[in-house]
């Protein structure tokens, strides 16, 4: 089971750099598209499209990180535990280990030190089990995503047909059922989980008839998960963006209150104090009618007496992306940076 899990690991942290990879080369093909970045699925500030789908290759890169913890720790060598208390032949544990490969950084064998615990220790496989979960779920938040942007209400982006299928009833409908079965699929995953927790809580030492129903759930999530990244992969690679629906969200001014508020925090206003001022010129632009950057200085100034003409200014998509350049935002140097960083990192 050990040699099968660590091969396992093996490819399935190939599977993620390819999958890190087509985000990169999806978000590099069209690094100067901006959207809305979204919290409670509303529209929250702008961010470019690069910069979310690199979100993805950060959690994707803590999952590799993640299995390659996992492979540290299973690599051990069980064997001569015998069935529960080692043996009496003249056995070379070390050599063994060294043969298969169950060795440390240096080279040296790494064996079990507890025949006991070496017989009944199913710690590697739970690890694994839920570094795949979780690394399910980063593929369904990305399938969700994926499956928000396709429709026609967003429009961000088109999958080619080969990743969808049509209704069997409507026949305009075009359905996103790779990212929908990879979403689905993560409940399967998590529960595999779940049923080896509760498989092994209430065993006894050493080994139990039970233990027989790890395998399935090993197996199953592994394959799954791998499946699963393989599949995602091929559809990012097929996936094409569509920058004037993109960008006629990432117009909406309103994404740019906050910058307004950051305005008046450079004029030596506290940010409580400008949030709150934004708050009305917010709700004095619903009640006109008009969009943020249409109404007049002299509007702005009933709210408030600190704004000014300047104060529009904040409204400039592009020079307000410019100015979002420390580590980890999304201005325009910023992300290209990123790229390139994440570019080199994968090759």
């Amino acid at each position: 089971m050990r040699l099968w899990v660590r091969e396992e690991i093996l490819e399935l942290k190939k599977e993620l750099r390819l999958l890190q990879g087509a985000l990169v080369d999806l978000g590099g093909k069209n690094a100067d598209v901006m959207m809305p970045g979204y919290t409670h699925l509303q529209r929250a500030q702008p961010v470019y499209l690069a910069h979310h789908l690199l979100a993805y290759v950060e959690m994707l890169e803590r999952d590799h990180r993640r299995l390659a913890d996992c492979f540290r720790r299973l690599n051990v060598c069980p064997l001569g535990s015998g069935a529960i208390a080692g043996s009496t032949l003249p056995l070379d544990r070390e050599m063994a280990a060294q043969l298969l490969g169950f060795v440390d950084t240096k080279g040296r064998p790494v064996v079990t030190q507890n025949s006991m615990d070496a017989v009944s220790d199913r710690d590697f496989a739970v690890e694994f089990c839920a570094a795949a979960a979780l690394i399910a779920v980063h593929l369904s938040r990305l399938a969700e995503d994926v499956i928000l942007w396709v429709s026609r209400e967003f429009g961000f982006i088109t999958i080619a047909d080969a990743y969808t299928t049509g209704s069997s009833l409507m026949p305009q409908k075009k359905n996103p059922d790779i990212a929908e079965l990879t979403r689905g699929k993560t409940g399967r995953v998590i529960g595999n989980l779940v049923a080896l927790l509760t498989l092994l809580k209430g065993l006894p030492m050493t080994y139990n008839r039970d233990l027989q129903e790890d395998k399935e759930r090993l197996f199953d999530s592994a394959d799954t998960v791998r499946a699963s990244t393989r599949l995602m992969t091929a559809m990012l690679q097929n996936t094409s963006v569509n920058k004037q629906a993109c960008e006629a969200a990432a117009g909406d001014p309103a994404l740019l209150a906050t910058d307004l508020a950051d305005w008046l925090v450079r004029k030596g206003m506290a940010f409580r104090q400008a949030h709150h001022a934004v708050g009305a010129v917010v709700a004095l632009a619903e009640r006109t009618g008009k969009a943020l950057n249409e109404l007049t200085p002299a509007e702005l100034k009933s709210v408030d007496e600190a704004f000014s003409a300047e104060a529009m200014a904040v409204f400039d998509l592009k020079k307000a992306m410019g100015q979002r350049n420390m580590t980890g935002a999304p201005g325009t140097k910023e992300v290209r940076k990123q790229l390139e960083r994440w570019r080199k990192q994968l090759s």
